[in-house]
């Protein structure tokens, strides 16, 4: 029974230098807009906001 030899450090390394890059690439996708996108986003977001504050109903009035 002989197995494959590791070398701890090596692994160690590999697997922080994974950790880092799954990091990056979130970094990079929230990050990583241009001003034309983060604005249509930041616009979008207001009027669905607007929207859901238009349909909200009062509090003590009664439709019956």
């Amino acid at each position: 029974m002989s197995g494959d030899v590791v070398n701890l450090r090596l692994a160690r390394k590999r697997r922080d230098r994974t950790a880092k890059e799954a990091v990056a690439d979130r970094n990079r996708f929230e990050h990583g807009r241009s001003k034309a996108e983060r604005e249509l986003a930041r616009a979008r977001n207001d009027k669905a906001e607007r929207e859901h504050a238009a349909s909200r109903r009062e509090p003590g009035t009664d439709d019956g």
